[in-house]
């Protein structure tokens, strides 16, 4: 196996030193301070003391922590921490960055955060390789993805195409669906998931069929939702719970 072009067996030091990871979990030294953290991983890629310096103090800047270098990892917000372990992850200006479930556990303005730094990291020509069980994120930061279950692998290909290909361009839900309605359904062939409660209905169509079903059979407890990936995920693994 090849990465960089390179062969794992004998040039796994040389592919190391191009990537960073960044783990789901919290592995910061809690005895160093922010900036601490960041140079003393930098010398593990041999960079000088005053270079490992400068790459700090500009990733801090990068991701909004200046303010906080001289603080304690365990002083921060989950946020913050996060932000931190994604810095660290980048001190080699590694050509691929690694990231396992990288805003897992935080709020909504922190993890849109993330994302706008791991965006500009693409703008800039880094590859990304993430993790995530967040639909939305994987719709907002990947060109190409693969969904997996139980180890193997279901679909894969850009958000856009599995969301056509799988669901289609809206979903329609109907709360307490009458039988009229699960007949119509049936006998359309149309695709769908009965829940009991809820009927969900993947529309190829905009509108007309959501207008036909709005008139005819639900008044109340109808709507309609543009397509998203976590439909197909759902549509795809099912509904259950997994340990």
């Amino acid at each position: 196996m090849r990465v960089f072009g390179l062969d794992i067996a004998r040039e796994g030091r040389r592919i190391r030193s191009r990537i960073g990871v960044c783990q789901q979990e919290n592995n910061l030294d809690p005895e160093l301070s922010v900036r601490q953290n960041l140079e003393v991983f930098a010398r593990y890629f041999g960079l000088p003391a005053r270079v490992a310096g400068d790459k700090a103090a500009e990733l801090l800047t990068f991701m909004s922590l200046d303010h906080r270098g001289d603080a304690k990892p365990m002083e921060l917000s989950g946020g913050l921490m996060r932000r931190l372990m994604v810095a660290r992850a980048l001190i080699n200006d590694p050509e691929l960055l690694i990231l396992d479930e990288p805003t897992t556990g935080l709020d909504p303005q922190s993890r849109h955060q993330v994302w706008s730094r791991l965006e500009e990291l693409k703008h800039r020509g880094m590859t990304l390789l993430l993790t995530t069980h967040y639909m939305d994120e994987a719709a907002r930061l990947c060109d190409r993805l693969i969904i997996l279950d139980h180890g193997k692998i279901l679909v894969q290909g850009t958000p856009a195409e599995l969301i056509r290909r799988h669901v289609g361009l809206d979903v329609i839900e109907v709360a307490e669906p009458s039988s009229e309605l699960l007949r119509f359904v049936q006998s359309s062939g149309l695709q769908h998931e009965n829940l009991g409660h809820r009927l969900v209905i993947y529309s190829r169509e905009r509108n007309s069929l959501y207008t036909e079903i709005g008139e005819r059979y639900c008044r109340e407890g109808c709507t309609l939702r543009t397509a998203t990936l976590e439909d197909v995920f759902l549509k795809l693994t099912g509904r259950a719970l997994r340990d």
